[in-house]
């Protein structure tokens, strides 16, 4: 196993807690600055535009700034992202006791890894 720093991997680390930075729209991680000045909150400045295009329409409507609006088609999305994450633990579980192997408890685990990743990216 490799532990990489945060200046190695050359990644933004949050200052507070030492967590790598991610972009405050679509989440990707923010690298590493030697600037000065206010700290980046973007990755670019398209998620820059959506997100002052969101507080704007929040505003504008009246909603909570926590909010989270979803179309019914990004929510079925992620409905079914969390059914995919559901069935690829319920494999696990079944191969577990089944008494799979360490290979195939790998696969499986990698599935999760893939099925968790995808259902971090809500944009």
């Amino acid at each position: 196993m490799t532990v990489v720093s945060g200046t190695e991997s050359g990644l933004q680390r949050d200052p507070l807690r030492g967590d790598p930075k991610h972009c405050g729209w679509c989440g990707r991680r923010l690298p590493d600055e030697d600037r000065v000045g206010r700290p980046r909150r973007y990755c670019a400045q398209p998620c820059r535009q959506r997100a002052y295009e969101r507080r704007s329409a929040l505003q504008r409507s009246g909603l909570p700034d926590d909010a989270v609006v979803l179309s019914t088609a990004e929510l079925a999305d992620l409905q079914d992202r969390l059914f995919q994450l559901r069935c690829a633990a319920e494999d696990v579980v079944t191969a577990a006791q089944d008494g799979a192997d360490a290979a195939e408890l790998g696969r499986l685990a990698a599935q999760i890894l893939r099925s968790a990743d995808a259902l971090e990216r809500l944009r």
